[in-house]
């Protein structure tokens, strides 16, 4: 790969402050980055408004700086794309891809776990309480993941004609998530399993825009005592409720970079240097028990 050809970024929502989980994935992907030459960007996806928590971009973009984790270029905010989505989404519609939809999830769960295509031929329209959806006859089944290896998606476990649009006028995430990438260049995602099964999504959102995807890494999920994975919305522990020498290096060991004892205690930039100069994806425990 050609110096600077390497684009990745680190995405997260503003839903509340950084956890642990969200380190890890920031952390992977800053290394994976930064150890291919190329720029890490930072993307506050703020689309959802109701989700969101006063304050808690500002609050990520400080614990990343406190982390020495450094992005390149202007932090991009989503809100602020409203009328691209709304392009792309005319082209999808203008290419036969996308239809209307007036199906409520309460309707949708007493017939199957998953939208069955009720509205498929709705091209007219409706009065009021819609959304888009994408038009998806033949779902993408499985994608090749950087540290994983083939993944296999059965066509039963998602949902194929995916929301671009939700009813309260508001873009989806995989609609939004991918033109940025696109827009921004990505050239590999590295983020949690969690997300997995939006890439065949994602990576059918390219193709229709006749874009090629980025490569997807995708990282084991940070698990709390109970077993789910750790999250903003279940009220995770921020990190900056603890030293961030001790959390880099507790990320470290969780990536299986097995950092030496010596740098537990060293400084923040010290420890990151000795992660990039010996930063190996291939050690990344598996994610195939996440699926």
């Amino acid at each position: 790969m050609t110096q600077n050809s390497y684009i990745g970024r680190f995405a997260p929502s503003p839903s509340g402050p950084l956890h642990f989980g969200s380190l890890v994935a920031a952390v992977a992907s800053y290394l994976q980055a930064r150890s291919n030459q190329g720029k890490w960007l930072v993307r506050i996806e703020d689309i959802d408004p109701p989700r969101e928590s006063k304050g808690a971009a500002d609050s990520i973009l400080r614990t990343l700086e406190n982390f020495h984790l450094c992005w390149d270029d202007n932090v991009i905010y989503q809100s602020e794309h409203m009328d691209r989505y709304q392009q792309c989404l005319h082209q999808l519609y203008q290419q036969q891809q996308t239809y209307f939809c007036t199906c409520s999830r309460k309707a949708i769960k007493k017939v199957s776990p998953f939208y069955q295509g009720h509205c498929r031929h709705q091209r007219k329209q409706p009065s009021k309480d819609f959304s888009i959806r994408f038009y998806n006859p033949e779902p993408l089944t499985q994608f090749y993941d950087e540290h994983a290896g083939k993944l296999l998606f059965p066509l039963e476990s998602f949902e194929h004609d995916f929301i671009l649009k939700r009813k309260d006028g508001l873009f989806a995430y995989q609609l939004a998530v991918v033109v940025d990438d696109m827009d921004e260049a990505i050239t590999e995602v590295v983020r949690g399993a969690d997300l997995l099964d939006s890439t065949p999504r994602q990576i059918q959102l390219f193709q229709s825009f006749a874009r090629t995807a980025p490569r997807y890494l995708h990282l084991p999920l940070v698990l709390g005592k109970d077993g789910d994975k750790l999250s903003k919305l279940t009220h995770a522990e921020p990190v900056d409720n603890a030293p961030a020498n001790q959390q880099l290096f507790k990320a470290l060991q969780f990536l299986q970079q097995s950092p030496p004892a010596t740098l537990q205690k060293a400084p923040v930039n010290e420890l990151l240097q000795w992660a990039l100069s010996h930063w190996q994806p291939g050690l990344i425990p598996s994610i195939k028990s996440y699926r």
